[in-house]
């Protein structure tokens, strides 16, 4: 590990950054009384801001602020006009040092008696926020106008490599020290998380510096998009201690959506894939906040036993009528506590002959907001189509041959589907593309593991509903598809023990059928 090195023996972190100022608002602890100083930083008395990261070296720019501190309360900022720090201040101590703080150019929270303050520097997307102190070498003297320090790193300068899938956006990585708390009485420093302790890098991949704050070792982190619906990885951050300078990369990769089972499955002909989500669609029906999210665990369902099929609006449910998104896109019947059982009152925009993805999108049920799949509606979620469906059961290719096989899952029975990857060393399967739930008994910890860990989905029997009745529970599964078939019926995937048909169109679209949603790539 290299420290940040020093000019001269003075503070040096360069970046050419063209930085966006934010105003700082001098804090004094007077107003009355105002004495002129300079702070001389140049050559051997050190220097911060511009950050370039193949050498570290820290150059300051014209409009950085340093705030001035004297007998422990904030006296008021100096500003750097190209060659030295200058402005008025509160008359100081005499025959004290003064104390200079850089912070950054992030505007401080000041405590009550500006005797302390704070400052986040999550966001770092567009220029380096740099934390550093010195004392003056010079005690205070009344009409001594010019000072010298040499600033030093409260902070550390670190690579990472970013691959995202979504390289227009920025990269957040979370669980790490933002906040830095200053107690000028004892020139302290301490360091904690705000928030989610989220750092902020800049949009696209490849190599991003950022500013660390001292902390402890971080494993296996979670980094996410700016946006909150890609989700990733970012390997193990050391260590970090004042003045670190660390340029060997640490590996960030944005791979999926929140929300998504981790492996891709190919849809089609032309190559395209989606991710699944991690469970099953629910209607969350609180009376005050209802909200839609997937089944904490792929294996999840309601079953019978919580009154799901009543039409109140605040029962939970995840067995639903064709096109039942909430939104009153032209069915009768839009909301997910629909139980009509009148085929003609689910027709997606008002029109038989329309698809879930026709119209505006919204009598698909991705067109939501899910609280646990980025929590943002119309973010790429959305339902299968019946030639989709079909794709990926019978004709994918996958690296082992594998597509399918039934099992049983935390003792519910289903179906596995394998991506795209899978390899038959991964998990010995029985009666692969075929079977029946009696083939494969696997525990949840083998689940979780080893089959989920390497991208498996389970779509549970759930059962089937008609009006306020239930049928098949735990045996039956019916996963309906964004396709109509005629003005009855909505096409969709259903299976029994032994029985599996993705293009399924005898059941009439009031059916409440399970609904497992996709996400196409950026």
């Amino acid at each position: 590990m290299k420290r940040l090195g020093l000019i001269a023996l003075a503070f040096a972190l360069v970046l050419g950054l063209s930085q966006c100022k934010k105003e700082n608002t001098a804090t004094t602890s007077d107003e009355g009384t105002k004495v002129p100083i300079t702070l001389n930083v140049s050559g051997n008395n050190g220097s911060r801001v511009a950050v370039e990261g193949s050498t570290g070296v820290v150059t300051f720019e014209s409009g950085d602020v340093i705030y001035v501190v004297s007998n422990g309360t904030c006296v008021g900022t100096l500003t750097y006009n190209g060659t030295q720090f200058a402005g008025e201040v509160s008359e100081p101590t005499e025959g004290q040092k003064l104390q200079f703080y850089f912070l950054g150019n992030k505007t401080p929270e000041f405590n009550a008696d500006n005797t302390g303050c704070s400052v986040v520097i999550g966001d770092q997307t567009e220029y380096l926020p740099v934390i550093s102190y010195a004392p003056s070498r010079e005690d205070y003297q009344v009409g001594l106008m010019a000072y010298n320090a040499t600033l030093l790193n409260k902070c550390a300068l670190v690579k990472f490599d970013v691959t995202s899938v979504v390289p227009n956006l920025s990269t957040c990585l979370k669980g790490m020290n933002n906040k830095v708390m200053v107690n000028f009485a004892d020139n302290s420093f301490a360091y904690s998380q705000e928030g989610e302790g989220i750092i902020t890098l800049p949009a696209g991949e490849g190599e991003k510096w950022g500013i660390l704050l001292p902390q402890n070792v971080v494993v296996d982190n979670e980094a996410n998009s700016s946006d909150g619906i890609w989700t990733g990885t970012c390997s193990c951050v050391p260590a970090i201690a004042e003045n670190d300078y660390l340029t060997e990369g640490i590996t960030v990769e944005i791979t999926h959506p929140i929300g998504s089972v981790n492996s891709l499955f190919t849809i089609n002909a032309n190559g395209n894939q989606v991710w699944f989500s991690h469970g099953n669609l629910q209607y969350i029906g609180s009376a005050a906040t209802p909200y839609w999210k997937f089944a904490d665990n792929q294996f999840d369902y309601f079953g019978t036993s919580t009154g799901q099929y009543s039409t109140s609006q605040t029962v939970n449910r995840d067995i639903f009528g064709w096109g039942t998104s909430g939104y009153s896109h032209g069915a009768n019947c839009y909301q997910p506590w629909s139980t009509s059982t009148s085929y003609n009152n689910y027709y997606a925009y008002g029109a038989y002959t329309n698809n879930l993805y026709d119209g505006n999108g919204q009598a698909d049920w991705g067109y939501n907001a899910i609280r646990n799949g980025g929590n943002t509606g119309n973010s790429g979620w959305r339902t299968l189509t019946q030639p989709e469906w079909d794709y990926v059961f019978n004709t994918r290719s996958t690296a082992s041959g594998i597509r399918w096989a039934q099992g049983t899952v935390d003792g519910e029975n289903g179906t596995i589907l394998l991506p795209d990857n899978w390899t038959a060393d991964i998990y010995a399967l029985n009666d692969t593309n075929g079977g029946n739930y009696e083939s494969n008994t696997i525990s949840a910890e083998g689940w979780t593991n080893t089959l989920e860990a390497n991208g498996a989905v389970f779509l549970p029997g759930a059962g089937r509903r008609q009006g306020t009745s239930p049928y098949g529970t735990g045996s039956y599964g019916g996963y309906w598809s964004a396709s109509y078939y005629n003005n009855k019926v909505a096409y969709y995937v259903y299976f029994d023990d032994g029985v599996l048909v993705p293009t399924g169109h005898d059941r009439t679209r009031d059916y409440g059928l399970s609904v497992r949603l996709v996400h196409d790539p950026q």
